[in-house]
């Protein structure tokens, strides 16, 4: 989609982030016990080990799907315009209505499961909410905006083969005009 190195590291570091947020969680409601008397449950000191697998791919396929809805936005707009700060707050601003609306709606299913007798069931429901709505709000809106700005062009670069590899091979809606034109004539782009 990209052709860049830096985008799949920083989507892939801040999933990574939101993963452990929601394995926090899991560690200190359900293992340590706390807010067992509020949610109630009888804290048995382990968590299920199929949990964390099981929750481990589900939320890293909401937040990579989060991730190229939010990338696509802004890549479009970055190959339309050539300037990375417009184009990141454009991305944010077409997407940021949907992935928040399939957050709340995902957060609101999953919730339900938090209303379960089965211990089982319970975790996967809070880890879930958590997961998903720390990676709507706090990576999606804040985080990767932020670090997209301070990157600047570097979020777009590749080295010359594998440049030269994604031209030929790949994902592409639209010719990258304003892209190569500002690169061919050695423009500042921020």
């Amino acid at each position: 989609m990209t052709g860049s190195l830096l985008l799949p590291a920083k989507a892939t570091l801040l999933n990574a982030l939101s993963l452990g947020v929601m394995f926090g969680a899991l560690v200190w409601i359900f293992q340590e016990g706390n807010l067992s008397g509020l949610l109630g449950f009888t804290p048995t000191g382990t968590i299920e080990p199929s949990i964390p697998i099981l929750m481990f791919c589900v939320a890293f396929g909401l937040s990579m799907d989060y991730e190229v809805l939010m990338l696509s936005r802004i890549k479009e707009e970055y190959d339309r315009t050539g300037d990375t700060l417009g184009a990141v707050a454009t991305g944010l601003e077409r997407s940021g209505p949907l992935i928040t609306s399939a957050a709340v709606i995902m957060a609101a299913s999953f919730a339900t499961y938090a209303s379960s007798g089965v211990v089982f069931l319970k975790m996967l429901g809070l880890g879930m909410v958590a997961v998903i709505l720390i990676d709507a709000t706090l990576i999606r809106a804040v985080l990767v905006p932020v670090l997209m700005r301070l990157a600047g062009r570097a979020n777009w670069w590749a080295p010359k083969p594998l440049r030269a590899v994604h031209r030929r091979w790949g994902l592409s809606e639209t010719e990258p005009a304003a892209t190569e034109t500002a690169e061919a004539a050695g423009a500042t782009v921020r």
